[in-house]
C-alpha cells in the first residue's frame, strides 16, 4: 500500500507542476515530453499520463482521511518520577 501511495503521490506531484507550468507559462510539460506537441494537443501518451494523474488524484482523494490522521503528531506522554 506504501508503494501505491507513493505512487499517486508522485504522478499528483508531475500533474500540479505542469498545471503550474501551464497556468504561469502556458507551457504543458506533458505534451512536450510526448511529441513536441503544441499547447492543448494530444496523443495516446500524453492522454495516458492525463488519465494516471487523475486517477491518482481521485485514490489520493479517497485516502485522505487516513493520509492526515497518520500524520498527525502524537500527544506526548510526560513521565513523572
Amino acid at each position: 500500500m506504501k508503494k501505491l501511495n507513493a505512487a499517486a503521490a508522485i504522478l499528483t506531484i508531475v500533474g500540479g507542476l505542469n498545471w503550474g507550468l501551464v497556468g504561469l507559462f502556458k507551457f504543458d510539460l506533458v505534451a512536450a515530453v510526448f511529441g513536441g506537441m503544441q499547447f492543448g494537443e494530444v496523443n495516446i501518451g500524453s492522454r495516458i499520463i492525463y488519465a494516471l494523474v487523475g486517477l491518482s488524484a481521485l485514490y489520493l482523494a479517497t485516502q485522505l482521511r487516513t493520509l492526515v490522521s497518520t500524520s498527525e503528531p502524537t500527544p506526548a506522554t510526560s513521565v513523572t518520577s
